[in-house]
Order: structure tokens, then C-alpha cells, then sequence
């Protein structure tokens, strides 16, 4: 191991900004394994006291920090000589030798604006310069997000260069890279301090919503692009490691503050409150024993989804393009974005009125939609997240250190999966212990998820409906009725008439309707949000038609245990790190979105006479994997390869490569190549969900799902059986017109799932230039996916076989009809709609870019920017479903600050930007338009009082916006915070 001159000596031409002075006061009480005390102070260049500077001897767990007064005390049994690392946010990280042991005291740390040369863990699992990772990492560390003008830390991610975020609530945010985005995003892992923080029922990561609390989190370092290599099947798109403070580093008792406003106009809601309370402690026993306790509670008013776009107009296929006058607000298969119960496009909340004449034509056809309810009527304004953690550090030896975590997470909010889902009450705990020393690692958790008294808000609109209308047959009876009867007294239906006709049969349809706002209607909705079974008739409101329920009742437990030994120093020709992991999900069945597939399919969804639905289900996953580095040509030359093996017992095993070379010239200008594979098995939900939600059942992937359902081979595409339907309606709705354009009908034919697999090439480029002032860092890659995950909707004939006549009337739309039409086969049994998770039969390919530029132009000025493109190529020919690139094809931020213009006042400004783009879900596609939006922030510290004041806000020209279809409106957000940090430390 080179020492300090050798290290000092390889990096002076373009780091050497910082000056380290240091001389110490050394005792010792004996030699060999006696105790040797190193004592300082730590000051900067104007001499004045600096805390919370890290100070640990190199290649051990062993180390101290400076006090208020900039003292420090380290013990240690190690012999001499001893390498100690000195590091503070803002200065430069420096090694210093202990040879001897001396007499005197003094350590000078001189400031640094930007240091360009971080260390990271998350690329390689070890620490490494930032300059010479091997793929595309970024890094906000403790300073940049005190500098952000964002409202959190986690929102200070959506400016890292090439992150794309998706906020669904308050309290939900996503971030995502390299495209195929949706809010609940598979294919991004998060993590923090090493805890997969994806919630393993509900499907989606809850990183902000559990993790580290505003004074706890030190640093993120977000990686985009497969990391599949070193941390198995779930991040394909990337990952985020949410890095906390450390007990024995960062000492006392801080609070937080942050009182903020929002819905200022515009977003639909009144101005409202936000306020935000953290607290931390942490202490350490003589570089033993150390603890720290955090608690956070932040409550709101939530952003609301309120966009009113019609995503079914009357032009489609599936609206009633025959009748333009339905058009606009006369549309009778409106289909809002936001809005619930009235699903025209996916067919759950639609009745085919048929029999009727209009403009003198007989047998005529209209589709007609429910009414359904706005997202604002059924989810609460109103969120909470309180979060709690806790941790206990011992080292036993200046090599190991041993620690117990727990976090506990409470939230609501509002957040997209198949449907919206009212979080309420959902809780989340874990365990986690882990063992560490200077070359290995071994952590095991444990993650606890119970979704409290939340709800989903489709099946909630849809009972809804069935409690204010009865059944679509009753409620489409009573429209048809009042259809006639307006035609009757008016001279018949024509196209003078229609659209008003069309309105008044829809009131009359609608005249049980509970309405929003009323007792009646909050008296309903509260019975059938607590109502589990969202099918199964339950007549649980008194001297009401039955009715099934919205309950989101999930609980599960997730095992993990990972471990990895860096055997360098052994196998001593190269670096050589290896790890495995083992992983098991336990899912309690709920009869609703997960049940015991051993029952009998008639059986799944009724609880037993215990109250349970049957066995729990397991899904499990093992990996391992190995990682080589060598460093050649005079340490300019750093070479990588690494193998991974994972394992599904659901699927076949998988094998996962990455090789990598990072180059560096001139001492300054780093170039990287990087090749790997990347596998994704089916999430949980993707794996394993049946649920039951109104007309359209949805399905895991697993193919022992379908046994006795037949989607996988025996069901026609839903775009098909939408085309047929528009030409047998054409045609007078007939069996004879339905048997004439059977042609129309596509079979489906989906595959047995397996793996979604990424092949990603990927080229960058580092460099920290003119004396440490300017920061470049470029990135290029492209992937190809292949066996994509996606959803598609498929249409299974009930007891018939496609391509049979019974098949063939059972697609007729006007099954729904009790009245019947004219030539309707009295005898058939209809379809059942199935939401399949399933494999793209295409390959697609993706590329892009992204371009950072920091300096520092003038004293503490600085500027800074990126800029990002993202784009897919489509294959030749259509696919099962739509795959939702959902990713602008440009995004730019820019920034300008001076964290200290004055002494002690600083500030930061940021202009974010992305194009408009298109985007598609199951739930809703449409546009989403370009974003213009500013954050600034002005910040004032108050040493004495170890004090900071930040005013700022996110979007301060509340310039309201959306991030994706269907999302909620994003307006300013107005904050004041004061942090008080380091108190009663010794």
C-alpha cells in the first residue's frame, strides 16, 4: 500500500487545493497491543474550530470525529505506523502517516468549493474514486443537499443528471433513468444503508416514504443503467443508495423544522399547510459503543389528480363513432383521465343498449359507460408519514463492528399501480443486522408490510356504481327505457334529438345515485372501503342493494441475507471481491390480490372457516457472484469483469456478465467502456397477483395461473375483439353480422413467462479541469431489451373454444343487454377480460445520453448544468401491448449559486425542464406537456448557535404541472426550515 507521499504525489497537479497541517499530541502506556492515544485540534484556514470532521485509520472500522471545539481523542490497540484519514464536507479528504509518537497539537483544513473526486461504493461494492467508476454513477452528498433549494432530499434527486421522477403524492415519489418509467417502478432499485426498500405486496419502493430522515441521510449515489451484476434481478433501469450518518461520526442532538405552503392556485385544492419535524440523537462510548435514535413527522394537504381529458373520444373504435353528435360533453363512453367507474377502454364499465331505431334504422347499437366518480371524491386530502429508526453500533475491535438497525415507516398518500390506491395507515418495519470489517461484509434483514386501512379506488367506484345503479344490466335497462321514452314524445330518436336524449336517459339511470359531498354518499364509501372481497356480493350495507368492497388488505414478510469478502489481499495478482445473497418473500393470501392457487378456482377469493384464504405463498431467490479488477500501465489502465448467478426456482437459472475498462490520460481525463447483461425476474406482483377487480381479472405471469382460466391459449386481444365488436354493431348486431367478421378476431397465443432480459453497451467520460473548477461528465449507452414485462388485456370466451361459433357471438359486446337484440344467441355465456403480465414478442432497443458541467467561475460562484436524451426504437411490427417508453426525449437542469456570498448567507437557484411526451398505461395514455419550473432557496447559518435558516421554494412561479398521465397537478411549494445540529456533544 502506497502512503501519504506516493498518494500526495500522483494526485498534486490537479487536486492540491487543500493544505493539511498536522502535528499531534501522542501518549502511549506501552508497546505492542497497549493502548495508544492520539489527541488534536482541527481547525480551518482562519483558525477557527471545526466539528463533525471525520478521522479513522485507514483499512480499519476504527475512528473518531472532532468536537464543537474541533477536538478529537482516538485510542487504539494498532501498532505504529498508522495511516489516518481525514475528511469534512467541503474539504479535500487527506491521508496522513503516524510514524513516531510527538508532542504538539494543530490541523489546518483549507476549504474546497468542489472536490470532483467523491468516493462511492454503490458501482463496484467497494469504495473507488468517482472518477474511475465503471459505469455511470452520481453523487449528492451532505453539502448538495443542504444547497438544494428542493423541499427534501429526496426531491433534490429529480435534478441529478439523467433522473427522471414521477411524484404520485406528498408523500410517494419514484425516481426512474433510461426509460420505461411507471410509478410503481420495477426495474429501479432503492436502497437504504444496503435495504431493498421495494414493498414487496403493494409493489413499489418506498424509499422516501421509510428512509432516512432529513438530518440522518449523509449522501445518494444514484447508478443508471443495469446494476444487475452486483446486486441481482431488480435493477436493470439502475439504482439508488440512500447512505445514513454514522453514530460513532456524527454525534449530538439535531432538530428540524420545516413549515411550508402549498396549493397556492390552480392545483384544485385551497391553500394549505405543510410542516415537517425531525429529530436525531446519537452518542459513542469511547470508539465502542455508539447508538442513534431518529424520528420525523411530516403532514399535508396532497397534490389531487384532477385532469379532465377524455382518453375514449367518439371517434374511437370503442365510443360510437356512427353518432358524431355524441361528441365532446355528449360523449355517452367518456372515459376521464382521473376518473373512476366510467372505464370505456378497458370494457369493465360499459353496457351495449341495443334494439333501438334511430334516424329510422332499427337494431341500432349505443355503448354506453357508467358515470363513475372523480379520483378527488374518493381519496383523502389529507397525509401523514411519520418515521422512526433506531441503531446500535459495538466494535469490538478497531477491524469489526457490529450493528442492529430498525426502521419503522407510517404513510398515507395516493399511488399508481394497475389503479390508484388510497394508501391509509400503511405500515412497514425493519430489521436489520449486519457484521463489517475492513475487507468483508454480512447483512441480514428482515421487512415487515402491512397496508392498514387502505383502499383501491377503481373497485371503490365501481361498488359504487352497483350501490347507486344497481348492476350494469339493471342500469343500462333504465337508460334504454328512458332513451325511448324521450324518443317517443319527441318523434323518435334522430340526430337532432340524440344527444339530448342521451342526457336524459343517463339522469334517469343515475337518479339512485349517491353523490359526493352528501352523508349518503360518505356513508357508502366508508362501508365499502373496509369491505375485503371486491367481488363477492356481501350485503354488508343495510336495506341496500349488496354490494362487494375496495379493502387493500396486504401483509407480507421478506427475508434477506447477503454477504461479500474481498479476498484481494490474498489472491494479491488482482482485486478480487466475491458475495452471495438469498432472498424469500412469505405472502399472506388475501383473497383479493394474492390467494392460495392449491384451492379451487371457485374457492380462491372466500376465506376459510378460520378467516384465512389458504396457505402462504413463497417466492424465493439465491444469487452469487465474483468481481475482478487489476490495474495496469502505472495505475492509468483499471480493467473490471464480474459474473453473476441468479436463481428463481419459478424459472431456469440465469448467468449475468459485466466487463469494464476505465482509461485515464494525463492524469485528468477519465474514459470508461462498459458491456453487461441484465436479467429482471417478475416482481411479486408481476408474478403472482389474481385479482378480482370489476370485469377485468388481473394475473401474474406465473403459468400455473392460468391452469382452468385458459388466457394464455385460449383468448382473443382486446384491440381485436374492439374492432370486431365496431363492425358487428356496423352490421346490426347480430349473430349473423358477429359470425360475418369472425376474421377480425386475433388470437392472443401468449407466452410462458420468462426473465426480461437487458444487453447494455455503455461509454463515459470524467474529467476534473482548471484547477479544480470545472467538473465534465458524460455518459452514452443503449440497451436492448428482450422478453419485455409488460401487461396486455385479453378476452377469454366463457366455456367455449376460440374460433368456434359460440366463441365467436360470445365477443358480442350486447351480451350485457338483458333486453336482447333481434338474432342474439340467447345461449351464450359471454367472456371474461383477464389483464395479463406477460412477455413483449419484440425486442426493443433504447439509447441515449447524458452531459454534466459544474464550475466554479468566480470565487464561490458557481454555474452547473445537464442535459439528457433518452429515445426507443420501436420494432417492425406491433406488439401484444404497449410497452410505455414514458420518458421525454430531452430534460435540462441548470443551476447558479454561492453558498457563501457573504459570510454565512449563501443560495442556490435551479431551472428544471423536460419535453412534452407521450405517455401509456393500462390506466391511462395521453400527453403530457413540456415542464418550466424554478427552485431557489436562500440559506443563513448561525455558528454560534450551531443554527441554519433556509427559505425557498420548488416551482416558485407556480408554473403548475403534471409528470405523467393520470398524475396529480404539481404547483409551488413554499418552505421556510431551521436546523439546529450538534448539540450536546462532548
Amino acid at each position: 500500500m502506497k502512503l501519504l507521499p506516493t498518494l500526495q504525489k500522483n494526485i498534486s497537479t490537479t487536486l492540491s487545493i487543500l493544505l493539511l497541517q498536522i502535528v499531534f499530541t501522542v501518549t502511549a502506556t506501552a508497546q505492542g497491543n497497549a493502548l495508544i492515544e492520539i489527541s488534536g485540534k482541527v481547525t480551518n484556514e482562519q483558525k477557527e474550530a471545526l466539528s463533525d470532521v471525520s478521522i479513522h485509520i485507514k483499512g480499519t472500522v476504527a475512528g473518531t470525529v472532532s468536537n464543537s471545539t474541533g477536538d478529537f481523542r482516538l485510542r487504539t490497540k494498532l501498532k505504529l505506523p498508522l495511516v489516518l484519514v481525514f475528511s469534512s464536507v467541503g474539504f479535500k479528504p487527506q491521508e496522513f502517516v503516524v510514524n513516531e509518537l510527538g508532542s504538539s497539537l494543530q490541523v489546518a483544513l483549507v476549504t474546497q468549493t468542489y472536490i470532483g473526486n467523491d468516493v462511492v461504493v454503490t458501482a463496484s461494492r467497494v469504495p473507488e474514486s468517482i472518477l474511475k467508476s465503471p459505469v455511470a454513477i452520481e453523487k449528492l452528498d451532505i453539502r448538495a443537499i443542504r444547497e438544494s433549494p428542493a423541499p427534501s432530499f429526496y426531491d433534490a434527486l429529480e435534478t441529478v443528471k439523467g433522473v427522471q421522477m414521477t411524484t404520485s403524492s406528498l408523500t410517494f415519489k419514484v425516481p426512474n433513468t433510461r426509460g420505461f418509467n411507471i410509478p410503481n417502478n420495477f426495474r429501479f432499485m432503492q436502497l437504504v444503508d444496503g435495504v431493498d426498500m421495494q414493498a414487496a405486496t403493494l409493489g413499489v419502493p418506498l424509499g422516501n416514504a421509510i428512509g432516512p430522515t432529513e438530518l440522518d441521510i449523509e449522501s445518494v449515489e444514484i447508478t443508471p443503467g443495469a446494476a444487475s451484476a452486483l446486486y441481482g434481478m431488480n435493477a436493470i433501469n439502475g439504482m439508488a443508495n440512500l447512505l445514513t450518518k454514522s453514530p460513532f461520526t456524527s454525534q449530538g442532538l439535531s432538530v428540524y423544522q420545516k413549515t411550508g405552503i402549498n396549493h397556492v392556485g390552480g392545483t384544485g385544492r385551497d391553500l394549505s399547510n405543510l410542516t415537517e419535524t425531525a429529530i436525531r440523537y446519537a452518542q459513542a462510548f469511547n470508539n465502542k459503543f455508539a447508538f442513534k435514535l431518529n424520528a420525523s413527522y411530516l403532514r399535508g394537504t396532497d397534490w389531487l389528480s384532477d385532469t379532465r381529458k377524455d382518453q375514449n373520444p367518439n371517434n374511437l373504435k370503442s365510443a360510437n363513432p356512427a353518432y358524431p353528435e355524441l361528441n365532446g360533453d355528449n360523449n355517452q363512453v367518456y372515459d376521464g383521465w382521473n376518473k373512476y367507474g366510467d372505464d370505456a377502454l378497458a370494457g369493465s364499465n360499459t353496457v351495449s343498449v341495443g334494439n333501438l331505431t334511430i334516424n329510422g334504422q332499427a337494431n341500432q347499437t349505443l355503448t354506453v359507460a357508467r358515470t363513475g366518480y372523480w379520483e378527488k371524491d374518493l381519496v383523502s386530502p389529507t397525509v401523514d408519514n411519520l418515521k422512526l429508526d433506531a441503531a446500535l453500533h459495538f466494535r469490538p475491535t478497531e477491524h469489526l463492528e457490529v450493528s442492529y438497525a430498525y426502521r419503522f415507516g407510517k404513510m398515507d398518500g395516493v399511488f399508481q399501480r394497475g389503479n390508484k390506491v388510497q394508501l391509509d395507515n400503511v405500515r412497514v418495519q425493519n430489521h436489520k443486522i449486519e457484521i463489517k470489517g475492513e475487507d468483508f461484509l454480512i447483512r441480514s434483514y428482515l421487512s415487515l408490510e402491512n397496508t392498514g386501512d387502505s383502499y383501491n379506488v377503481k373497485p371503490l367506484a365501481d361498488n359504487m356504481d352497483l350501490f347507486s345503479g344497481g348492476s350494469g344490466t339493471t342500469w343500462g335497462n333504465t337508460y334504454k327505457t328512458a332513451l325511448n321514452a324521450y324518443g317517443n314524445a319527441n318523434g323518435g330518436l334522430t340526430s337532432a334529438n340524440l344527444a339530448a336524449a342521451t342526457r336524459y336517459a343517463r339522469a334517469q339511470a343515475d337518479a339512485p345515485r349517491a353523490e359526493p359531498g352528501t352523508a349518503r354518499f360518505d356513508s357508502i364509501k366508508n362501508v365499502i372501503r373496509h369491505i375485503n372481497n371486491w367481488d363477492i356480493k356481501s350485503g354488508a350495507i343495510p336495506d341496500a342493494p349488496v354490494t362487494g368492497g375496495a379493502a387493500l388488505i396486504q401483509k407480507s414478510r421478506m427475508f434477506h441475507i447477503e454477504g461479500q469478502w474481498n479476498l484481494s489481499k490474498y489472491v494479491k495478482v488482482v482485486d478480487l471481491l466475491v458475495g452471495g445473497d438469498a432472498r424469500v418473500y412469505t405472502i399472506i393470501p388475501d383473497g383479493n390480490n394474492f390467494v392460495d392457487f392449491s384451492r379451487p378456482i371457485s374457492e380462491r377469493n372466500k376465506p376459510l372457516a378460520d378467516g384465512t384464504y389458504g396457505n402462504n405463498i413463497h417466492y424465493k431467490k439465491y444469487g452469487g457472484f465474483a468481481q475482478v479488477t487489476k490495474t495496469l500501465l502505472e495505475e492509468k489502465l483499471k480493467l473490471f469483469a464480474s459474473l453473476r448467478y441468479d436463481y428463481n426456482p419459478e424459472f431456469k437459472p440465469k448467468f449475468t456478465p459485466r466487463v469494464a475498462a476505465v482509461y485515464t490520460l494525463n492524469k485528468s481525463h477519465n474514459f470508461r467502456v462498459t458491456f453487461q447483461q441484465g436479467y429482471r425476474f417478475p416482481a411479486l406482483f408481476e408474478a403472482l397477483s389474481y385479482v378480482n377487480n370489476g370485469r377485468v381479472k388481473r394475473v401474474g405471469s406465473l403459468s400455473y395461473i392460468n391452469e382452468g382460466l385458459g388466457y394464455l391459449n385460449n383468448s382473443y386481444t382486446q384491440s381485436s375483439v374492439v374492432n370486431f365488436n365496431a363492425a358487428v354493431k356496423a352490421a346490426g348486431n347480430t349473430d349473423a353480422a358477429a359470425l360475418a367478421n369472425r376474421n377480425l378476431l386475433v388470437a392472443a397465443n401468449l407466452p410462458d413467462a420468462r426473465p426480461e432480459r437487458i444487453q447494455s453497451f455503455e461509454f463515459g467520460y470524467k474529467s476534473v479541469l482548471l484547477n479544480n473548477k470545472l467538473i465534465i461528465d458524460i455518459d452514452a449507452y443503449t440497451n436492448k431489451y428482450d422478453g419485455f414485462l409488460g401487461q396486455v388485456q385479453v378476452y377469454v370466451p366463457k366455456g367455449e373454444t376460440i374460433g368456434s361459433d359460440a366463441a365467436v357471438i360470445a365477443m358480442v359486446d350486447r351480451n350485457r343487454d338483458s333486453t336482447g337484440a333481434s338474432g342474439v344467441n340467447a345461449g351464450s355465456k359471454g367472456q371474461e377480460r383477464y389483464r395479463v403480465y406477460t412477455n413483449a414478442k419484440n425486442t426493443y432497443t433504447n439509447y441515449g445520453f447524458a452531459v454534466g458541467v459544474t464550475y466554479n467561475f468566480y470565487k464561490r460562484f458557481v454555474i452547473g448544468g445537464n442535459t439528457s436524451f433518452n429515445t426507443m426504437k420501436s420494432g417492425a411490427s406491433d406488439d401484444i401491448f404497449v410497452t410505455g417508453f414514458n420518458t421525454p426525449k430531452w430534460a435540462a437542469n441548470i443551476s447558479f449559486g454561492n453558498r457563501e456570498i457573504v459570510k454565512n448567507f449563501g443560495f442556490n437557484v435551479v431551472y428544471k425542464w423536460q419535453q412534452a411526451f407521450l405517455w401509456e398505461s393500462p390506466l391511462v395514455t395521453g400527453s403530457v406537456a413540456a415542464i418550466h419550473s424554478v427552485d431557489a432557496q436562500v440559506t443563513y447559518r448561525v455558528p454560534q448557535s450551531k443554527t441554519t435558516i433556509k427559505v425557498g421554494g420548488s416551482n416558485i412561479f407556480n408554473s403548475n404541472y403534471i409528470q405523467y398521465a393520470g398524475g396529480p397537478t404539481l404547483g409551488g411549494l413554499y418552505y421556510a426550515a431551521i436546523t439546529i445540529d450538534g448539540l450536546l456533544t462532548k
